[in-house]
């Protein structure tokens, strides 16, 4: 049996995780690495394969200026001179981030939460698009964005199998590391405990608004999104 105050933390423990490991991806890629340096008028685009879009298009798509796109660019372009990212990356990337374990997994299922168009690569569109939704949405684009990471096959809802992948790869990432310490039914009482607290019509999914409540009644699921708001 959990103790008293074990399961609680397990609840958010998924998400945290999954908040406050994108902000170590999006800074390994250059994209909040922000400095004053001075910025050209235009992107800088000879050297790369995947030319973004024009700056005005995604100013009007995100809630960036001009210049913070083209400081964002800048970062990207040192860390991805291609331009594109695919899943092996964010595999090596992460196994940097989380050498104790085997983060393969995870990396998967976040890759495919930034692959919109689901081709095997993520653009720098891509990632500015996510960026500006985690630095500068609102909370409910936030979760939704974090939700549609969890609907692995984009039905819409949250199922128990769904959340049981994640956990696990969630568990296998944090490797030795993992609190409370790992046991065998771990992401099964962790499923249990999240479902106990987001499922509040008990019919055995998570639905957008039903995550989305639950989150906003947990202080350490607010606190982690606050994380990405003195960002940039």
């Amino acid at each position: 049996m959990w103790k008293e105050g074990e399961s609680e933390g397990l609840q958010t423990l998924g998400i945290v995780v999954v908040l406050c490991s994108l902000l170590k991806l999006l800074h390994f890629l250059g994209l909040i690495d922000v400095s004053d340096n001075k910025v050209e008028d235009d992107l800088e685009m000879t050297t790369v394969c995947h030319r973004p879009e024009g700056l005005e298009q995604m100013e009007a798509q995100t809630n960036f200026t001009k210049r913070e796109l083209q400081v964002l660019y800048r970062g990207f372009k040192n860390e991805c001179p291609s331009g594109v990212v695919n899943e092996d990356t964010f595999k090596q990337i992460y196994a940097q981030f989380f050498p104790q374990g085997d983060a393969s997994m995870y990396a998967h299922y976040l890759f495919n939460a930034f692959d919109s168009a689901h081709n095997g690569s993520v653009k720098f569109e891509d990632f500015v698009m996510a960026l500006s939704i985690l630095l500068r949405g609102s909370v409910r684009e936030k979760l939704s964005w974090t939700f549609n990471l969890y609907d692995i096959n984009k039905d819409g809802y949250i199922n128990k199998e769904e959340m049981t992948d994640i956990v696990r790869a969630i568990y296998n990432m944090m490797g030795k590391y993992t609190y409370p310490v790992l046991r065998r039914d771990a992401p099964r009482q962790h499923v249990d405990a999240f479902f106990q607290k987001m499922d509040k019509n008990k019919d055995g999914v998570v639905t957008l608004d039903e995550f989305i409540m639950s989150c906003q009644e947990d202080e350490n699921i607010m606190r982690s999104l606050q994380l990405f708001e003195s960002v940039m």
